[in-house]
């Protein structure tokens, strides 16, 4: 196999990697949700939701302010997409050619250093800093209708006849769940920038960093023992009550 070959083989490899984790992860988002750290951010979210709106005049700044740091942390991720966007576009346009010339005279770098090859692995970066632009985007979009919604009484969010409680809070929390979800993807779209950014000196280091991010991922994202103390402290008072 060739240097060239290598791309065809090992690049493929690592994307499939992310994103067979990712599909597994949404698997377990789905069907076990409890044992994923982004699952229980959301039915806590759900919950303290209820809590907010049950006393808005009391609870309403509290939420205001938590709402306003999301939106400050979903601006700070698009204003760094774009930024870097904004940079590789001028890369891609510049045409003194120093720098693919010093890519391609790389000894040390096995793979495909054509100039198309560098104009792919260029573009593939400015793709998943547009879509990290686009997708923090649709998180302050939803934040900032949460953050007016929380804030209404029950009876006031219908303008006919007034719902339950529970549909009501429901539906902002749906609103902010999907912020909060539109965040977490901006924020994957940036990590998969990171191989393919590694991919300019090489499909070698992008594969490595493609595996190593599957790895440390997994243990952020998978948390297994969320209903283990209930369960514990439930089977003791159980006890207890047994014995008196």
């Amino acid at each position: 196999m060739n240097k060239q070959e290598l791309d065809c083989v090992l690049v493929p490899i690592g994307i499939l990697a992310l994103l067979g984790y990712h599909l597994w992860l949404l698997y377990r988002v789905v069907k076990h949700p409890s044992t994923t750290v982004i699952g229980i951010n959301s039915m806590n979210r759900r919950l303290w939701v209820q809590f907010v709106m049950q006393d808005p005049a009391k609870y309403g700044v509290l939420a205001v302010q938590s709402l306003r740091n999301n939106i400050m942390a979903s601006t700070l991720l698009a204003s760094t997409a774009i930024m870097l966007s904004s940079i590789i576009a001028i890369l891609m346009t510049n045409n003194n050619g120093a720098t693919t010339g010093g890519i391609r005279g790389g000894a040390l770098i096995l793979g495909n250093t054509t100039q198309l090859g560098l104009s792919v692995k260029c573009f593939s970066i400015l793709v998943c800093f547009l879509l990290a632009f686009f997708l923090n985007l649709q998180s302050i979009r939803y934040y900032s209708h949460g953050s007016i919604l929380i804030n209404v009484p029950f009876s006031q969010l219908y303008t006919s006849e007034p719902l339950p409680a529970g549909p009501a809070a429901k539906y902002v929390a749906n609103v902010i769940n999907r912020g909060s979800y539109f965040w977490s993807l901006g924020l994957r779209a940036l990590y998969f920038s990171l191989p393919i950014f590694l991919w300019i000196f090489g499909p070698i280091p992008m594969l490595a960093c493609c595996l190593m991010l599957v790895s440390v991922l997994y243990f952020l994202d998978v948390y297994t023992k969320y209903d283990v103390g209930d369960a514990n402290t439930n089977s003791e008072n159980h006890t207890c009550q047994s014995d008196a």
